[in-house]
């Protein structure tokens, strides 16, 4: 028997109210020399953006978003974030779920396995206390949501220190984006997307002005709308792959020289991930973003679905609408 299709929200109201966020920034770690404090800066600006009514409209209370940072990123902390999803999907039974994580991320090269680094990791048993991809995504499976979006941000020490290696990391762990083997697991089942910000020994780098990291630096400027088309109501998947994918590596060439391709794996049909500037959108209101460097600022004009570079003034860091 064909089964009917799954609606998809149109999500005509004034606010996100079928959407839900966990937010996890790592931020400080056991070992300081592995402590990320960026990755804090990141998740609060996602927060910011995800309840501004004017923005992506999600509601702003604790039913909807929450955030963990520092001491509450630790692994059980980060377990139980995920059942409060659980919890949230099963009473919505037309939730749209993201999950977005600011963090280390290393795989032990000996076993094979690879582990999200938490809050409370004892780097004498990395194994026993961080959380394994393993544990992750069974999580991820417990949450009945129709539609669930992860972003997964890892391993910023390149962009943070000029040393080739991260400090002090253990014998037989590898500093890596996350392997294709774990994509597929966290994307298993339908209505599942999984989006990571670089791949394979690529590095996932900060900004010069060390205000975030370049991948939320512009998932921040799609989710405002810079791969949409004028019209736009609402912000789908379709439309943070299309800008993420095309200006993180421009990005990562021009502010630092090096090379750095998000990947983005999907077993769903394109949805929606949050309302466009609270619902409407003028045709023509792009975003300019101005990128700064150590010396000068790279303009980048946003249109449609290009960047085009348009010239260099020196100054600070602003979004334009």
């Amino acid at each position: 028997m064909t089964q009917p299709a799954k609606r998809i929200p149109t999500h005509e109201s004034t606010t996100f109210d079928h959407g839900y966020a966990l937010l996890i920034g790592v931020g400080e770690t056991a070992d300081p020399a592995w402590s990320l404090p960026v990755t804090v800066k990141d998740v609060q600006a996602i927060q910011r953006l995800l309840t501004d009514p004017e923005r992506c409209a999600y509601p702003d209370n604790e039913q909807h978003v929450r955030r963990l940072c520092n001491a509450e990123a630790a692994r059980q902390g980060i377990l139980d974030g995920l059942a409060w999803l659980t919890r949230q999907a099963a009473a919505d039974p037309e939730a749209t779920v993201v999950i977005y994580y600011s963090g280390h991320g290393w795989l032990d090269a000996f076993t094979g396995r690879y582990y999200l680094i938490p809050h409370d990791v004892m780097p004498a048993d990395i194994p026993g206390s961080a959380l394994s991809a393993d544990d992750f995504s069974t999580a991820l499976h417990s949450v009945p949501a129709p539609r669930l979006l992860v972003f997964v941000d890892s391993c910023h020490a390149e962009g943070m220190a000029s040393a080739k290696d991260e400090p002090g990391l253990p014998t037989d762990f590898l500093s890596t984006g996350m392997p294709k083997c774990v994509i597929d697991s966290l994307k298993h089942g339908e209505g599942r997307a999984v989006f990571t910000s670089s791949r394979g020994a690529q590095r996932s780098w900060v900004r010069p002005d060390q205000t975030m990291s370049l991948y939320t630096y512009h998932l921040l400027e799609a989710l405002q709308g810079a791969g949409n088309q004028p019209g736009d109501t609402v912000v789908r998947v379709s439309n943070l792959m299309n800008h993420v994918g095309k200006t993180v590596s421009e990005s990562a060439r021009v502010l630092c020289q090096a090379e750095q391709t998000p990947f983005f794996d999907a077993a769903t049909e394109d949805f929606p991930v949050a309302l466009l500037r609270g619902g409407t959108h003028e045709a023509n209101d792009q975003p300019e973003v101005r990128e700064k460097s150590s010396e000068t600022t790279v303009i980048i004009q946003h249109a449609r679905d290009r960047a085009l570079q348009i010239g260099q003034v020196r100054g600070g860091v602003v979004i334009q609408k």
